[in-house]
């Protein structure tokens, strides 16, 4: 059993700005070389380690880790690199920072393997790591996000379409476009989306936006499109995610794009949720902690 010890008692009250409401969770610092992450976790049993999207926080699975937890698991949330309450001594994003900022926190944390549950940002963390450790992953469920051994098509440029906004992005400019009706399936309260971006009041974050597209997206779509993954093998078994209504995302592409699976992956799944769109943990939260239990299950019962 992958149970972490983590620091004894929580953090919480000291972090600014505040942190915002969710039941049940302890809050803690894990110090590695250069980063001291916060980590929101829940529950005990084996570990499963839940990767935010952009420009989200641990509060991203507020919803969906206590069902998690609930079912035997340990939930581990950490706040990525220039997100959050989590803070590095350099600023700056290379193509593998995170991922290997999270074999840091994993070694920390005493976690030899774990479930991967990732959305956005999160899930091209979790697609790198799975192709550079798959030892360490039991199974991936990644959100939004095709796999990187998809097949690059014309047809997916309009997911791009907020780039060149992330790319100028100077600190102090909002970010709450972001979770207009191009994204989400169902309107955010003011103060839910207040919950994701008051963290932006930090200079760390606020700055990180421009570094992290030009130091990591814009490099690892580079290297999707040339079919670096194609190459590769994917070995955890993973399951990609998708709401019905995210933009170009549409079934018929997803399956066209993913057809090759059986050359390119162990165990690859598709399965796609209604009534949702990017934002589809916050559209459907149900949804998707029922499809990444099941997921779990049918994968330890295969293996």
């Amino acid at each position: 059993m992958d149970t972490p010890a983590f620091p004894q008692g929580s953090l919480r009250g000291t972090w600014s700005p505040p942190l915002p409401d969710a039941d049940g969770f302890t809050h803690t610092v894990v110090e590695t070389p250069g980063l001291r992450t916060h980590v929101a976790a829940i529950g005990e049993g084996d570990a499963v380690v839940l990767l935010h999207g952009f420009p989200q926080h641990w509060w991203q699975w507020r919803l969906i880790a206590p069902t998690i937890a609930a079912r035997g698991y340990r939930v581990i949330c950490p706040d990525l690199r220039g997100s959050g309450w989590s803070e590095a001594d350099d600023p700056g994003f290379e193509r593998d920072s995170i991922r290997h900022d999270l074999e840091s926190l994993l070694d920390a944390l005493g976690i030899e393997r774990a479930h991967l549950i990732s959305h956005d940002l999160g899930a091209v963390v979790a697609g790198q790591f799975a192709y550079a450790h798959p030892e360490r992953v039991r199974t991936a469920v990644q959100i939004a996000v095709p796999p990187g051994f998809m097949a690059f098509t014309p047809r997916l440029l309009p997911a791009f379409a907020h780039m060149p906004r992330m790319l100028m992005h100077r600190e102090g400019q909002s970010l709450g476009w972001l979770f207009g009706p191009r994204y989400v399936a169902h309107p955010m309260s003011g103060a839910t989306v207040d919950a994701y971006l008051r963290v932006q009041q930090r200079p760390e974050v606020s700055r990180a936006v421009r570094a992290l597209y030009r130091g990591m997206i814009i490099p690892e779509v580079l290297r999707l499109a040339r079919g670096t993954y194609k190459r590769m093998r994917l070995q955890p078994p993973t399951l990609a995610v998708f709401g019905r209504h995210d933009g170009p995302f549409t079934e018929t592409l997803v399956r066209r794009i993913c057809r090759d699976h059986e050359r390119r992956a162990e165990h690859f799944e598709l399965a796609f949720v209604e009534d949702a769109a990017h934002f589809v943990t916050d559209d459907a939260p149900a949804e998707i902690s029922e499809l990444a239990l099941d997921w779990f299950e049918r994968a330890d019962r295969a293996a």
